[in-house]
């Protein structure tokens, strides 16, 4: 299916800006975002897809200093406990272990208590990428270093906050009608669990992922939702803190290098505006594919995204995990709550993520010692905006305190992609 395109087609296409129209799920309270939620592909100018103005737009908030000022009370708080709207929250890991311990926090057999990390900033936040030319551009120091300073305060903009987590194993018990193994489970929670055993031998060769394991995940997601047609997987990470080989990513040669961190924060990696952005980019113009090269046409993708699609990410550990296990947060438990922008600024386009603000009654779920024929899946993005299924989860690693302090972190690959209907 598709075309092939010569060099003065395939440049009129780059140069030609998809702006999204604004959607929200029922019920749902508009975002916390900049210029009203619209993309930034709204701002484009000669096909930079927003990008200047979302430089200039983080630079006006850093000089309105409305972030500084929203979280100022940490900088006054005395170590310990911190009351916050949200409810109690610490500065370190271990602070909010110790209150966990002191409180007598119980959780469900299988399941466990623990601090994980929230935004505090309810503003639009930026991320310039390390790719960014902006960086490398003499001229705009002043720029860079206000911009640089800025995002090294966003770390502090941020508190551990105690959570339950459940064994996802065990999401039957919790809603009896759902196997965690089931369509069911993703379309009513955001989150399930699949069984299977890769043929792939070398998860740190990029090219062996691409070539044995990408498409065994796409067979996996047409065989597990009943109705789709179409499944494209477009990148991977994996990570291993403890990785001694060579970690470079080399976007050119479709490799992402060896990740030696954790993003240790509750967030989503999509939303309504970059969910749509993302798929048309990918199968229009392969945008960052780092999987089967794709061909469409603009009414091939039209009708395409005409109908239901999703954005699953899917999680395989390489061996049995044991320390900084992969968390994920059910949608029924945050489907009334706003998210909160943050903007990726690349050269190219502005990808947008997001992040939320903690809630008590927040339904966690983990896989215990998850092993490596256990796959975690969890929705990025669904198309659906009636409410009638979840339209994300969202996410984050944690540290778990029953390990040894010298237990190995997780080693896995994760997996992107599209599901069409």
């Amino acid at each position: 299916m598709g075309v092939k395109r010569t060099a003065k087609e395939m440049t009129a296409l780059f140069q030609k800006a998809y702006v999204p129209e604004i959607e929200l799920t029922a019920g749902q309270p508009a975002p916390i975002a900049a210029n009203g939620g619209l993309s930034y592909m709204s701002f484009d100018q000669d096909g930079d897809a927003g990008t200047r103005r979302a430089i200039s737009d983080a630079l006006a908030l850093i000089e309105a200093g409305d972030a500084w000022a929203a979280t100022s009370y940490l900088d006054d708080a005395p170590s310990g406990p911190i009351e916050t709207k949200w409810g109690i929250g610490f500065r370190r890991f271990s602070e909010c272990m110790a209150y966990i311990r002191e409180s007598g926090m119980r959780a469900p057999e299988g399941g466990i208590v623990v601090p994980l990390r929230y935004t505090v900033n309810e503003h639009p936040s930026y991320s310039i990428v390390p790719s960014n030319a902006l960086w490398k551009d003499k001229g705009r120091a002043t720029d860079a270093n206000l911009l640089r300073q800025d995002e090294r305060a966003e770390v502090y903009r941020c508190l551990y906050f105690p959570q339950v987590l459940r064994d996802a194993r065990r999401i039957q018990e919790y809603y009896p009608e759902i196997s965690p193994y089931s369509a069911e489970s993703m379309d009513r929670l955001g989150v399930s669990l699949a069984h299977f055993e890769s043929q792939c031998q070398n998860f740190y060769d990029h090219r062996e992922v691409e070539r044995v394991f990408y498409p065994e995940m796409e067979q996996l997601l047409l065989d597990y939702f009943p109705g789709a047609t179409e499944a494209l997987v477009y990148n991977h990470d994996v990570f291993d803190k403890h990785y001694t080989g060579d970690r470079t990513e080399n976007q050119d040669d479709k490799n992402p290098g060896v990740n030696a961190n954790y993003a240790n924060l509750v967030h989503n990696d999509l939303n309504d505006n970059s969910g749509r952005v993302r798929c048309r980019e990918l199968l229009l113009k392969n945008l960052r594919n780092f999987g089967r090269t794709v061909n469409y046409t603009e009414a091939e993708v039209d009708e395409l995204m005409s109908r239901r699609f999703m954005s699953i990410n899917l999680a395989k550990p390489m061996v049995t995990v044991q320390q900084n296990p992969f968390v994920l947060c059910a949608w029924p438990s945050f489907a009334d709550q706003p998210y909160i922008n943050n903007y990726r600024v690349y050269d190219d386009r502005v990808g947008e993520t997001t992040r939320f603000t903690y809630r008590q009654d927040h339904e966690w779920y983990w896989v215990p010692q998850q092993q490596p024929h256990e796959v975690s899946m969890l929705k990025c993005y669904d198309s659906v905006t009636d409410g009638s299924v979840s339209r994300w989860s969202f996410h984050t690693a944690c540290i778990d305190p029953n390990q040894s302090e010298d237990a190995p972190c997780r080693k896995n690959v994760v997996v992107r992609s599209f599901v069409f209907f």
